[in-house]
């Protein structure tokens, strides 16, 4: 009785058995070239020219202009581009502005038009510092004497709530606020409702100080800003970057979730610190 043999054995053996493929002149019948290959080989020669042109795609892509076609790609790099445009048209219209009164004033001196003594700025047409030191009442300084006795100890008063930033702040998600500052209740950000699974955005450059994971507040991201800014980004479903990774204003750095104990529903909290105080977001984003 002959044995079986092993389906994996006639497997292999079929794919590496060798088919011979020649060529032959049609009028001499003369053999002129010939190879050999196994279905095996063939297999090998395919995926090593489908991964060849795969790489020769990806380097044309990448080092050339191509790469600006693909969808996504300069979203964030336009937007900046827009923005320092739009800066710069601004500071220009301002400086034309200028140099136009600048011209006229000149003008108006030199035609006896407008007394030099009578202007305050050489790129103003003529205007005088009003003086606004109205005197107070007995009930006004009264007043005003109470309120400065009151607050002489009041160190909040040496840290303005609002500080003073050219910084533009994108949106860190698409989302309607279902929860306001509130640092009375311990409140230190923001809560934004969103779809889920929309992306959260960094909204300055900065670099990844901390991404992990808290019990409380699930997935965390924070990024620390120039101007002394950090955010933080809570209850992330996942996190695109890590601690050290540099970041771009408008790019995602996570993934808006529902996790943490603290989590109620798919949200985003988001806090805004400026030197090592929590700020009130609405004062400087649109949300």
């Amino acid at each position: 009785m002959k044995k079986k043999k092993h389906p994996n054995k006639t497997f292999w053996k079929r794919m590496r058995f060798k088919y011979k493929l020649s060529f032959y002149n049609e009028s001499t019948l003369e053999e002129v070239w010939s190879f050999r290959l196994s279905r095996l080989s063939v297999f090998i020669y395919i995926c090593m020219f489908a991964f060849i042109l795969i790489a020769l795609t990806s380097v044309i892509i990448i080092m050339t202009p191509i790469r600006n076609y693909l969808p996504g790609y300069l979203d964030v790099e336009v937007r900046k581009e827009i923005l320092l445009n739009s800066l710069r048209a601004d500071s220009l219209e301002e400086k034309i502005q200028s140099q136009a009164r600048y011209l006229e004033n000149l003008t108006g001196i030199l035609t006896g038009n407008i007394n030099p003594e009578e202007l305050q700025s050489p790129d103003s047409v003529s205007f005088v510092i009003a003086d606004y030191n109205i005197p107070r009442g007995e009930n006004e300084s009264a007043f005003v004497n109470r309120f400065e006795e009151e607050e002489k100890y009041n160190l909040t008063a040496l840290n303005p709530s609002t500080p003073q930033t050219d910084l533009f702040f994108y949106k860190p998600i698409n989302g309607v606020i279902s929860s306001p500052f509130n640092p009375e209740k311990q409140h230190f950000g923001v809560d934004l409702t969103s779809a889920p699974k929309n992306n959260v955005l960094s909204v300055l450059d900065g670099t990844v100080v901390y991404a992990g994971f808290d019990p409380r507040f699930g997935n965390v991201i924070v990024v620390q800003h120039s101007d002394d800014f950090l955010t933080f980004y809570k209850h992330n479903d996942i996190l695109l970057k890590a601690a050290g990774d540099h970041v771009v204003a408008g790019e995602a750095i996570a993934i808006a979730g529902n996790t943490g104990e603290l989590s109620t529903g798919p949200h985003l909290h988001f806090e805004l610190w400026h030197k090592g105080m929590p700020v009130n977001p609405e004062e400087y984003i649109a949300f």
